[in-house]
């Protein structure tokens, strides 16, 4: 693959990663490209044939969407395909400061594959790795699709700051976060890894349907130790407009969807961190 003149220019590489049932990869497309970034849509099938295609981008997107049917479990298929042929070149990708973001079905591969949340645990050796955490099936015993209030509570992770509240919609069946037991939910709270819950409109901790799947703790999105790779269910990328947002006639548009927050914190941590490495 020949990277296009455009990305020998300051605009940080992205790639989304797509497979059989993506289906959120072009509005990615649309908000990292808004955001400043370079993006090049491509196939997994690509990447495996040729690995080293990882090391030309500095972001890595796994999109919304029902990868492979979620045949067996929501990204499972893909976790594994992932995991047991894509590993290595993974690790390299975060070992080298760059950021991954997953967003619903791609929150659910990267949980499943054991990339998050990986408490406390800063090197991405996964041997022996046992997950204990995952996205179990909602409460409501059905597809949640809403709009949900997302609060950051962490300043771990490179993609939002603390105290950010987010009005972004959510669509997925299986969006309950479940950690194994109390005491990894409590080990991941206490390394702020726990970057967003879902709240209601005046920022507080509540039951459904401000929590729209029954998550463990409110939890709507966690990062790894470094906070370069994050993962989240509620979809940023359809909030990046102002006339996106369900009620803009009644109350007026804003300047920008609040959505954007995320891929634009992305593309300038490369530009502020990463160009200093002349990557």
């Amino acid at each position: 693959m020949t990277i296009k003149a455009e990305t020998l220019n300051n605009k940080p590489k992205a790639i989304i990663l797509r497979t059989a049932g993506t289906n959120c990869d072009n509005e990615t497309k649309y908000a990292l490209e808004k955001a400043g970034a370079f993006v090049d849509l491509i196939h997994i099938n690509q990447v495996l044939n040729e690995k080293s295609l990882l090391g030309l981008y500095q972001i890595l997107v796994l999109p919304g969407g029902f990868t492979y049917g979620d045949d067996i479990a929501a990204g499972k298929v893909l976790a594994n395909q992932l995991r047991h042929h894509l590993l290595d070149e993974l690790i390299q990708f975060v070992d080298d400061g760059k950021l991954i973001i997953g967003i619903c079905n791609g929150f659910q591969v990267l949980v499943k594959m054991g990339l998050l949340p990986r408490i406390n645990d800063i090197q991405y050796s996964l041997n022996g790795h046992k997950q204990e955490f995952t996205l179990a099936y909602n409460d409501s015993n059905k597809f949640e699709d809403r709009w949900v209030y997302l609060r950051a509570f962490s300043n771990k992770s490179v993609f939002i700051d603390k105290d950010t509240i987010l009005y972004i919609p959510v669509a997925n069946a299986e969006g309950k976060f479940m950690a194994k037991n109390e005491e990894k939910l409590r080990m991941l709270s206490e390394s702020e890894q726990i970057v967003f819950k879902y709240v209601d409109e005046e920022g507080n901790i509540s039951g459904y349907p401000w929590d729209p799947s029954g998550s463990m703790g409110n939890v709507a999105g966690v990062c790894d130790p470094t906070g370069r790779i994050l993962g989240m269910m509620p979809h940023p990328e359809r909030h990046v407009e102002p006339t996106q947002h369900p009620r803009w006639t009644r109350e007026g548009l804003k300047a920008e969807g609040e959505g954007i927050i995320i891929f634009r914190k992305a593309v300038d941590y490369i530009k502020e961190k990463m160009w200093k490495k002349k990557l």
